[in-house]
C-alpha cells in the first residue's frame, strides 16, 4: 500500500492565527536548539582533550563542524522567522491583497519544509554527538580500569 502525504495542501487553508502560531512554536523550538548548541559547545570544550586523543578524532572533527554548521543555520532560521512573523500583517490588515497574502502563504509553506528538514538533520546531529560523548567515556572507562589491574 503506498501512502500519499496530504499535508502539503492543507497550509493553503491555514489562518492568519494558524500561522502566527506555528511561527510562535517554531521561534521557540529555535531558541531551544540555540541554548542546546551552547550546551554542546560546553560539553565540546570540557572533552577537547579527550576528543582530540580519541581514535575517532575524524569524525570527532566532522560532527563538530556539523555542530557548528547547524548553530549557524539555526541563527539564520531565527531571523527569517522573525522576519515571517513580522510581515503577518499582510494577513491581518483587513485589505484584500490577493499576491502578496498567496505569496505569504507560500512563503509560510516553504518555511514549514525548511524547518521540518532542519529539525530532522538537527535531531540526527545530536544522536550522533550523544553517541560521540558515550563511546569516548567508555572508552575512557575502559582505558581507567585497565590502568589499575
Amino acid at each position: 500500500m503506498k501512502t500519499i502525504q496530504t499535508h502539503a495542501h492543507y497550509i493553503e487553508w491555514l489562518s492568519a492565527d494558524q500561522m502566527h502560531e506555528a511561527s510562535k512554536e517554531w521561534l521557540s523550538e529555535l531558541n531551544f536548539i540555540k541554548d542546546e548548541h551552547r550546551f554542546f559547545e560546553d560539553l565540546i570544550t570540557t572533552y577537547t582533550s579527550q576528543l582530540i586523543a580519541s581514535k575517532r578524532f575524524s569524525d570527532t572533527k566532522e560532527i563538530i563542524d556539523e555542530l557548528y554548521k547547524s548553530q549557524k543555520q539555526n541563527d539564520l532560521l531565527i531571523e527569517v522567522v522573525k522576519t515571517h512573523e513580522n510581515e503577518l500583517q499582510i494577513m491581518v490588515d483587513g485589505v484584500d491583497q490577493i499576491k502578496e497574502e498567496s505569496a505569504y502563504t507560500k512563503a509560510h509553506k516553504g518555511l514549514v519544509d525548511i524547518i521540518n528538514e532542519f529539525l530532522k538533520e538537527y535531531k540526527t546531529l545530536k544522536t550522533q554527538l550523544f553517541d560521540l560523548i558515550k563511546n569516548m567515556k567508555r572508552d575512557e572507562k575502559q582505558d581507567h580500569l585497565i590502568d589499575k589491574k
